[in-house]
């Protein structure tokens, strides 16, 4: 597994390593020892699955808070899709900064979004499947989002506004600006 950092220190690219021969390759998509180890020492709860059939389909600004925050482990099976994070955490130096970064099936790099980030993607092709791996199970009462299109958070999509595919619920979803502060900062000693 390699494992590549960002801007923002705290998310993480995880590339597993493929064997590959004349049949295809084999990938151990995740081990639990090997990511405490180099990604969070943090075990997982659940497997969600998403499919988006357009191209342009967004999926997002999503968010659960306290006491239910979830981080996730997100990888796209099939397709491609752009991936956005936006740091939420009041006080942090990285604080409303977010990384967007391809995932693919083709590549299988996984992104870890730990809590106290807003999560969501587009995709660039049809027929997208994307894998979540979650840190706390769902909570209708914690659940939240932000609009995938808030000026605020200065996010470069790669569909125009009037031609996005998104839910009603995430088509309403309020500005950040609209929102208490969710999740604060804590320094690592």
């Amino acid at each position: 597994m390699d494992v590549r950092t960002f801007a923002i220190p705290d998310l993480k690219l995880v590339i597993p390593k493929r064997h590959g021969d004349a049949r295809g390759f084999f990938v151990e998509l995740w081990t639990d020892r090997r990511f405490r180890e180099k990604v969070a020492d943090i075990g997982f709860v659940q497997d969600n699955l998403s499919r988006s059939a357009e191209t342009g389909t967004i999926r997002g600004l999503h968010f659960q808070k306290p006491p239910h925050a979830q981080g996730k482990l997100v990888q796209c099976l099939r397709g491609a899709v752009l991936d956005v994070v936006v740091d939420i955490r009041v006080g942090s130096p990285t604080y409303l900064q977010h990384v967007a970064v391809r995932l693919d099936a083709a590549e299988g790099a996984q992104l870890w979004v730990p809590p106290g980030f807003l999560h969501g993607f587009c995709t660039l092709e049809p027929d997208c499947e994307v894998a979540y791996k979650v840190t706390d199970y769902y909570s209708p009462a914690d659940d939240g989002a932000v609009i995938w299109s808030d000026p605020d958070l200065g996010i470069d999509w790669p569909v125009e506004p009037g031609k996005a595919v998104v839910s009603d619920k995430d088509g309403r979803a309020p500005r950040l600006a609209e929102l208490p502060p969710i999740f604060h900062y804590e320094a690592r000693a």
